[in-house]
């Protein structure tokens, strides 16, 4: 069992691209001036739009065979037309002059004929980014100049990487590598401009191990914002095989009640349900487990969970959220107690508060635990969870943010003795996630990010685990 994520290797063609859009972003920001005027010419109180285009290529391999080639080219221009405390949302894919004013007229009439809400609205002039705010540079956009027999060609050498581990990998799903650019520009009536480019490259494969009754599947991937920081094509395949493999002969085990470690990728899911459940939407709804948690202690009281949203090509990164509002780094958690929630303007009118510049989601989130030393890998993880699970995959959506009721099919290994004993599928695993959070026992010093949340494995002292 491989129990280390590979390093990054990089031995990937990276050269710099040319940008490929059709667009400029000075031409984005005239059609956002021309859109705002064509609603203040019809009687809007206050509009905002956004203007963006995207393009990307997907090239897909499966033993050794070429399957798919996509190439995608999108653009959009979004309106949001107020008429006080009426709303009216628009959008369209034609950019010609004529198109953008029926664009807007179209929202206008929309908002003409809906029914007033206290809470809609642009966000407060005093919560928009300003301009030196809105221009911040996180060195976002790194475009890859990687054709489609290039790209092809990576993701044979990882499949092939994979294949070649040993006679066990006899099949796969395939091998994937995706380039992905964007830019977009938008703007406000109330003075907010901004907009940038960003990226984002993506390189997986799924070999199959075994035969028959015994087939078991993994997976791996590389993911990042600059194509020269993605892991090697042959170190994302190796892995790929060797998580396959350590599957192999897999067991279940008896019911009963046994501490719970999650390998880090899996462990981002629990605090992605934490995100959610004090997010806008949930709590004005009610429709959270975490309903008027602010200032109370929710987590275990040795866990912090910091957001920074100017981290340099950052997954969620951003210099201001989707309706131009500022983002600042902050203190989510501290010491298990809850500092703030995530909150549009929308949202913040609907419970009597402030946006807290989360329209959009949240922002690069790290949980650390103030007990983790830096000898705390994930052999150290294994002996600290002693006898129980060790939880690398998880299956269904058996979460109910309203109850925080917790309910998942998982795969992964029996540890006795802090080792691994055997692997284990067709379990399930049961909690709430209110006491699964105050039960957080130890967090890895194995970070590991998976989009926009880093966090190391994450070990639950107890849950339910149903087996034979």
């Amino acid at each position: 069992m491989i129990v280390a994520h590979p390093d990054h290797e990089p031995d990937m063609p990276a050269d710099r691209a040319e940008e490929g859009f059709a667009y400029r972003p000075e031409q984005f920001r005239e059609m956002v001036d021309d859109t705002l005027r064509i609603a203040r010419e019809l009687g809007a109180s206050d509009a905002g739009v956004e203007v963006s285009e995207g393009t990307g290529l997907s090239v897909s391999v499966r033993l050794g065979q070429l399957e798919n080639v996509e190439r995608n080219r999108d653009k959009s221009l979004g309106v949001t037309v107020y008429l006080g405390r009426r709303r009216g949302n628009a959008s369209t894919s034609d950019f010609s002059p004529a198109a953008i004013r029926r664009t807007v007229q179209a929202a206008y009439d929309i908002a003409r004929f809906t029914a007033e809400d206290p809470a809609a609205g642009l966000p407060d002039a005093d919560d928009l980014a300003t301009p030196d705010e809105a221009s911040r540079d996180l060195d976002l956009f790194h475009p890859w100049a990687v054709d489609a027999a290039a790209a092809a060609e990576i993701a044979r050498r990882c499949e092939a990487a994979a294949l070649g581990v040993d006679r066990r990998i006899a099949n796969s799903e395939g091998a994937g590598v995706s380039a992905q650019q964007s830019h977009f520009q938008a703007g406000n009536s109330r003075g907010f401009r901004g907009g940038y480019a960003s990226s984002r490259h993506y390189l997986s494969v799924s070999p199959i191990a075994g035969r028959g009754r015994d087939m078991q599947r993994d997976a791996w991937y590389s993911s990042m914002r600059d194509p020269s920081e993605l892991a090697a094509p042959e170190a994302v395949g190796r892995y790929a095989a060797e998580r396959a493999l350590a599957r192999l002969k897999s067991r279940r085990v008896p019911t009963g009640e046994v501490p719970v470690l999650f390998e880090a990728p899996v462990a981002s899911g629990l605090v992605g349900s934490f995100v959610g459940a004090v997010s806008g939407g949930a709590l004005y709804r009610k429709a959270s487990f975490l309903v008027d948690s602010l200032g109370q202690a929710v987590l275990a009281d040795h866990l912090d969970l910091r957001e920074d949203p100017h981290v340099p090509k950052g997954k969620g990164s951003a210099p201001f959220d989707d309706e131009g509002v500022h983002t600042r780094p902050r203190t989510v958690v501290d010491g298990g107690v809850v500092q703030g929630y995530f909150l549009s303007s929308y949202s913040a009118r609907k419970l009597g508060m402030r946006t807290t510049g989360h329209a959009g989601g949240a922002q690069n989130l790290v949980l650390t635990s103030r007990l983790t030393r830096p000898g705390d890998d994930l052999d150290a993880m294994l002996r600290r969870l002693d006898r129980g699970l060790f939880v690398t995959e998880l299956m269904g959506q058996g979460v109910n943010a309203v109850t925080g009721d917790y309910s998942r099919g998982a795969a992964g290994f029996w540890v006795e003795g802090g080792r691994i004993a055997f692997p284990v599928h067709e379990v399930t695993i049961a909690g709430n996630l209110k006491q699964m959070l105050r039960d957080i026992a130890a967090v890895g010093a194995d970070a590991y990010t998976q989009g926009s949340r880093t966090t190391g494995s994450v070990l639950v002292s107890r849950m339910k685990l149903a087996g034979d």
